[in-house]
């Protein structure tokens, strides 16, 4: 025992001493939040307005389309093929042509660009149609337009889930959220510190330094020493992160958040004041609409992480993060121990990572329906188990599941550690062979 908490203080004090591993650390939510901020900079200053003409050959929809200050809109009265060969070298980035027989065949819009129609220019104006011609085919039908806007109604739910005999408000895009945070940051982990466990192997055996080390301890002790303390720097790593990334966006989001509306407010400011009088008043309207929407939004995003079970997801993260590492770890430490090179290991680490990859892909289905059969069934497997329970447990997952996975999965480790153990003692000092597939499978039955 003395001797493998030797060997997890070794690996431990050694990689978090490494300067690659201080700057990381400290870097990391640093850029982390600048390429957000980047993000977000870009996205805001990179929308250039748009002006587009408007020939409307059926009359009908004149002032039907919103003017925002990235889409301006003019309407034309002249000819076609005149308007087409304008076009070119114009100010106007598109053409609208809307034919006089629109009611009768609604799919005769054509939107003439030179250099290409984008989706949203695309959608926009097959919105404000779509929404003028069944205003006008329900006119037709006796139905008025005050009977329209009465019965256009914002409907919108309270989820509740009953626990326990209690009742306890929940919230589907929380739990999708944190759920598919957790289980991204599992399936980054295994690749991360598993693949560091592995070269960490291959770097030992190549420079023949484990042939000193194999003198003073076994070779078990050798590869959980060195799992755990790579696990010890991965658990360091995540919470300095967290602590770390929880002060620069208390401290700098502010900051940033300020320069980006400012920044935002200067470039909406100088497209608006090139919209006519007319079109400013409404996008001023539109533009309130939408912060009001937007901090509506951020209200119930704050409101919707009190109804999560906080403890419950916490305590989960930490021991599926810590379960899944260990599961994997010892198999790519096995792989490390075989190999003599990093390029030996590609044949071998196709079976470790098929499971981890598919883990991640089912959890895309699963965050549909938490409570499927296939949910369930892939949570309880260990090698999908770590990523999968992830996502399901902000959703609420009887407690049975919960212990039956924790069960199963201590038991995976136990089994994949057994075999890492079989293939280590051996592989460790092999050298200058070329491993197979049946090699494994035999030392795996060697007799000690």
């Amino acid at each position: 025992m003395n001797n493998i908490l030797l060997i997890i203080q070794r690996e431990y004090v050694t990689r978090v001493k490494k300067k690659s591993f201080i700057i990381m650390t400290i870097v990391g939510p640093l850029l982390m939040t600048l390429m957000y901020a980047g993000v977000i900079w870009a996205a805001i200053s990179s929308v250039n307005q748009k002006k587009i003409e408007v020939l409307d050959e059926s009359h009908l929809f004149e002032g039907k389309f919103k003017t925002t200050p990235e889409f301006i809109y003019e309407f034309k009265n002249d000819d076609i093929e005149k308007l087409k060969s304008g076009l070119k070298g114009s100010q106007y980035d598109a053409l609208v042509f809307i034919p006089e027989n629109i009611l009768e065949a609604p799919k005769t819009v054509k939107i003439y660009s030179e250099k290409g129609v984008t989706m949203e220019l695309q959608g926009r104006v097959e919105s404000a149609i779509e929404k003028e011609i069944e205003t006008i085919k329900l006119t037709e039908a006796g139905i008025t337009k005050s009977v329209l806007e009465s019965a256009k109604m914002d409907v919108s739910s309270e989820t509740i889930s009953l626990k326990e005999g209690g009742e306890k408000k929940s919230s589907a895009a929380a739990a999708s959220i944190i759920g598919g945070i957790c289980a991204f940051l599992i399936y980054l982990s295994v690749f991360i510190y598993g693949a560091q466990v592995m070269r960490s192997i291959t770097e030992e055996k190549t420079s023949r330094i484990v042939e000193i080390l194999i003198s003073s301890v076994k070779p078990f002790q050798l590869m959980i020493g060195k799992i755990v303390g790579v696990a010890l720097v991965g658990l360091t790593q995540f919470g300095l992160w967290i602590v770390l990334t929880a002060g620069v966006f208390t401290i700098g989001g502010k900051i940033v958040g300020d320069k980006l509306m400012q920044s935002k407010d200067a470039i909406t400011q100088s497209q608006m004041a090139n919209l006519p009088p007319e079109a400013q008043e409404l996008a001023k309207e539109n533009m309130q609409v939408s912060s009001g929407m937007s901090n509506n939004i951020v209200t119930d995003i704050i409101g919707a992480a009190d109804t999560l079970p906080i403890a419950t997801i916490v305590v989960s993260f930490l021991f599926y993060f810590v379960g899944g590492y260990l599961l994997y770890s010892a198999l790519f430490g096995a792989v490390g121990s075989a190999v003599d090179s990093d390029t030996d290991t590609q044949q071998f680490m196709l079976p470790i990572t098929i499971p981890i990859i598919a883990a991640f892909m089912i959890a895309q289905v699963v965050i549909r329906d938490p409570h499927s059969n296939l949910a369930i069934w892939t949570s309880m497997i260990p090698f999908t188990s770590p990523i999968i329970m992830m996502v399901r447990i902000p959703f609420g997952v009887p407690i049975w599941q919960i212990i039956l996975s924790v069960l199963l999965l201590i038991g995976g480790f136990m089994f994949t550690t057994w075999i890492a153990a079989r293939i280590y003692r051996v592989g460790i000092l092999m050298y200058g062979k070329k491993v197979t597939w049946k090699e494994l499978g035999k030392w795996i039955f060697y007799k000690n």
